[in-house]
Order: C-alpha cells, then structure tokens, then sequence
C-alpha cells in the first residue's frame, strides 16, 4: 500500500472576510504525480502555501506524511519549486553548483561549510535533471528552462520525497517547456519522487500527470488522468467560469 504524503480534509481559508478555499479535500500519495489546475485566483498558490506550512487554514486537518501539519519536523521531505521569476534574481553571482548546494542548509545549517560529500550530492541532482555539465557555469548565463532545471536540482539534493511545484514554466518558451515537463515524467517514473505541479498548461500536463485537480475555490475534480480526459470540455469551462478547449500535445520521455 502506497504512503500518503498530503492529507487535506474540509480545509477552509480566507483573507479577511474574502472565502479563498472551501471543503477542501485532497490526498497524494508516494509516487504520484498531480496536475493542480483552475484559473487565475482560484486559489491554488493558497493551497500551496497551506501544504508548505506558510498559512494556516481556518478550519479543517492537514496531515503531511501521517503527522500534523503544525508538528511536522520533517521539511526536508518536501522540496519546492517556485516561479523563477518571483524568486532569483538572474544576476545574483553563484555557480550552479553553489545554488544546487544550497539546499542543503536545512540540513547543514545556515553557516556550516559545505563538504565533499555535499558537493557529490549536489553533481547527483545536477546529473539527475541533466545539467551535471553546467555546474561551474554562473547561474545568470543559463536559459530559463536549464536555470529551472538547476532549481529542481536545490530541491532534489534533500532527497525529498515530494516535489512541489508552483507554475515553475512561467516565462519559459514553448518548446523548452515541453522538454522540462519530459524532464519531470522521467523523474516521477524513474526517480519515483511524487510530484504536485499547479500550472495553466492543461493540455500538456494532463498527458504526464497521473491525478489531476481542478480547484476553483473548492475542487470541481480530483482523481485519475484517464477519468479526467474523458471530462467534456463544457463542464470543465464550467468549473473555470469560462470556455476551455484542451488540445492534445504529446511529450516524449527525455533520453538518460
């Protein structure tokens, strides 16, 4: 039986006197791989804040790998992914391999030096999403998809269990978007890691994701891809409070 990582049952949460989330219920277990979709302002940047501990819900349980979400001491097991463009300044002068290596801190400390070892795990992470050969490049000079890459990696050299991703292909091109989303099927598939990705892009994700959500203040869907491309586009545009048509784009695996 598989573990279950996130555990959201009748959550609740508004900023002042605005209702943002409502009967929120939502499980993702080991291995899995979630699209968390809907349009803008329906909440799911919130939802994500709920699960990363940055907010508090007004009412309701959040569980995270079996324990409270107020008493869970293991932050580790959970790396995130932000998008690049709300959080790294391009010219900030740090290798690759020094922005890998700094996810490492929740373990190390703030101020510990970084040892041999450290610098293996982070050459791992880096080999893992592709980008071992750019590790003593400055991480201003990469494309937006390889610096995305290198941010997957500082989230991977924790060896989390669990990959959170908030629109991370914000201000990527098209087709380099299609190879980072290949990127991360290999590393749900292969590297086993569950991965939680909010995005716009339905039409990709859906075709790599194993579960899809669709939040619009409360959860219009939750459960299997298959069941999910079987939806009409009417009650989908329903859920989004304006029309969706998908078009189905495939993705190819990346090669090792």
């Amino acid at each position: 039986m598989k573990n279950t990582l996130i555990d959201l049952d009748d959550v609740y949460f508004s900023y002042e006197q605005t209702a943002v989330l409502e009967n929120i219920d939502l499980t993702v277990k080991e291995g899995e791989f979630w699209a968390l979709i809907g349009p803008n302002g329906s909440g799911k940047s919130t939802l994500i804040n709920i699960i990363l501990g940055l907010l508090k819900p007004d009412s309701g349980s959040v569980l995270l790998f079996g324990q409270d979400a107020d008493h869970f001491q293991h932050r580790e097991l959970i790396g995130y992914v932000s998008q690049k463009s709300n959080s790294f300044n391009s010219g900030f002068p740090a290798t690759v391999l020094e922005v890998v290596r700094s996810g490492l801190t929740r373990k190390t400390g703030l101020f510990k030096s970084f040892s041999k070892k450290d610098d293996k795990k982070a050459i791992h992470a880096l080999k893992v999403v592709g980008m071992e050969d750019y590790a003593k490049q400055n991480i201003g000079e990469l494309s937006g998809g390889q610096q995305q890459r290198v941010f997957i990696a500082r989230a991977l050299v924790g060896d989390p269990k669990l990959l959170v991703m908030d629109e991370p292909t914000v201000g990527i091109d098209q087709q380099n978007v299609k190879s980072f989303y290949s990127m991360l099927n290999k590393l749900n598939r292969e590297h086993r890691i569950a991965i939680l990705l909010v995005t716009h892009e339905i039409d990709l994700v859906t075709d790599l994701a194993t579960h899809v959500a669709c939040l619009n203040r409360s959860i219009h869907f939750h459960g299997m891809q298959a069941d999910f491309k079987k939806m009409e586009d009417e009650d989908i545009s329903k859920w989004y409070g304006h029309p969706v048509r998908r078009v189905h784009q495939h993705i190819e695996e990346t090669q090792s």
